[in-house]
């Protein structure tokens, strides 16, 4: 997500639906982890009517009766265990109860079908509306940070990620566009199936559907070339504007490829949707831009460049409780600076500068490392965990610096994060302690001195 203006969590039992992540309550639970997710969703867009089917394969990690699963505003019809064995289930405040007919064995591996149905619609919290939400003409998904059971049921904790095929059933002259790649399109009479593989886990808040009247829109990799294909799903009004805008897009990508390691997916796609928003939003392998992020100011390059570096430092390195979210944006808003540097629109340094006396201006009282859920995306927590990488950075110096950089999203490729990795990771790999230089930084209220050289 892009900026606008601890303990380790403990295992719970599913009986109870007790939230692994105290950001988060109710939220995901530690009890079972699932390993894929096969989604096959038919929707009638004028009536924002969904029925779906989502078959997950889980694996117990603990002994329970119930497997529970978050899912809002939808009703489950049915629910069965491995195919063929129906199951008694109920649904109370955002959950899905199963009960099962004996109990789960630690590391045993299950299979169940729910189905399910209803009008889906965002969900409304502290961050706002997030999930499911109806375009004057389609839909947009922001799952970020609890809006995954707004459409499919799940267990939704960011460090339980999973594989996913999507197949979704729509009208006719609409595109689809989800995760992944496209594995098929077939049209029969007034309705077209889209299917789509995410091979690479992925958390459930990261998982999206874009339906809009969409065509596809190659963007040129330039003179230099790039391995990594990148595309554009926009209407044909906005597709002069979606090129022009996301022209340097694959210079960033060379940009942070040659900062952070190759690329984590097989594609890039970017929406461009006909509304215009408030934020841009990134889902994994993908970002959801609105007409209004296709300028050629620095405010919304630097956003089309933050909403690509959140592949490698969100999507692919994810955070493994959303205390450690700084891990996220403040990698994001640093590689804003990087692209600022590379674009010749200002140097890192002299960015570090300004956002240092912008928050010296501000209250000091947010540990970055350890927000609290009200203030998960509060700008503080972008530009001053953008500071405390730069304050490695100048530790480090440069080489040692993007070393780091390029090993820590190899050794956590597709995985799980906290901050104690990063900080062993630059301890291990150079002669700086970061415990002392991060700590106050992410862990004490007052502002550190301005990093120099």
């Amino acid at each position: 997500m892009s900026s606008s203006a601890s303990a380790v969590p403990g295992s719970i039992s599913a009986a109870t639906g007790t939230s692994p992540d105290p950001y988060l309550p109710g939220a995901g639970t530690n009890a079972f982890r699932v390993e894929r997710y096969e989604l096959d969703l038919d929707y009638r867009v004028a009536s924002n009517r969904l029925s779906g089917k989502a078959v997950l394969h889980g694996v117990t990690c603990a002994p329970t009766s119930a497997i529970v699963l978050d899912l809002v505003g939808l009703r489950a019809t049915k629910v069965l265990l491995d195919g063929r064995k129906p199951l008694r289930f109920s649904q109370r405040a955002g959950q899905l109860v199963v009960t099962s007919h004996g109990p789960f064995r630690p590391e045993q591996s299950f299979i169940l079908e729910v189905r399910y149905e209803g009008n889906p619609r965002p969900r409304r919290g502290a961050w706002g509306d997030v999930g499911w939400e109806e375009l004057t003409d389609g839909v947009l998904v922001a799952g970020q940070p609890n809006g995954a059971p707004s459409w499919f049921p799940c267990n939704d904790h960011p460090r339980d990620k999973a594989s996913y095929r999507f197949t979704v059933t729509t009208e006719a002259n609409y595109r689809v566009v989800c995760n992944g790649v496209l594995q098929s399109h077939a049209a029969r009479a007034s309705r077209e199936t889209w299917v789509y593989e995410q091979t690479e886990p992925m958390a459930a808040y990261l998982a999206t559907v874009q339906i809009g009247r969409y065509t596809p829109l190659e963007l040129d990799a330039g003179r230099e070339g790039t391995p990594v294909p990148q595309s554009v799903a926009v209407s044909p009004v906005l597709a002069d504007r979606a090129r022009t805008g996301l022209a340097q897009q694959p210079a960033m990508m060379r940009t942070f490829s040659n900062c952070f390691g190759p690329y984590p997916f097989p594609a890039y796609t970017v929406v461009v949707t006909e509304d215009e928003l408030e934020i841009p939003l990134e889902a994994q392998s993908m970002a959801i831009l609105g007409p209004n992020h296709l300028g050629l100011d620095w405010e919304s390059q630097r956003l089309i460049a933050h909403e690509l570096s959140h592949q490698w430092f969100g999507n692919s390195l994810t955070a493994g409780g959303w205390q450690d979210i700084w891990l996220h944006e403040g990698f994001a808003c640093y590689a804003e600076w990087i692209w600022s540097e590379e674009a010749g629109v200002m140097s890192v340094a002299e960015r570090a500068a300004a956002a240092w006396h912008r928050l010296a201006e501000e209250d000091q009282d947010i540990l970055v490392g350890d927000p609290g859920p009200g203030r998960m995306f509060d700008d503080r927590v972008y530009k001053r965990g953008a500071l405390a990488l730069h304050a490695v950075r100048m530790a480090l110096g440069d080489l040692a610096f993007f070393a780091v950089l390029q090993d820590w999203t190899a050794g956590h490729r597709h995985g799980s994060v906290t901050t104690q990795d990063f900080i062993v990771a630059v301890s291990s790999a150079t002669a700086v302690d970061a415990e002392p230089l991060l700590h106050p930084w992410l862990y004490e209220e007052p502002l550190p001195p301005l990093p120099l050289a």
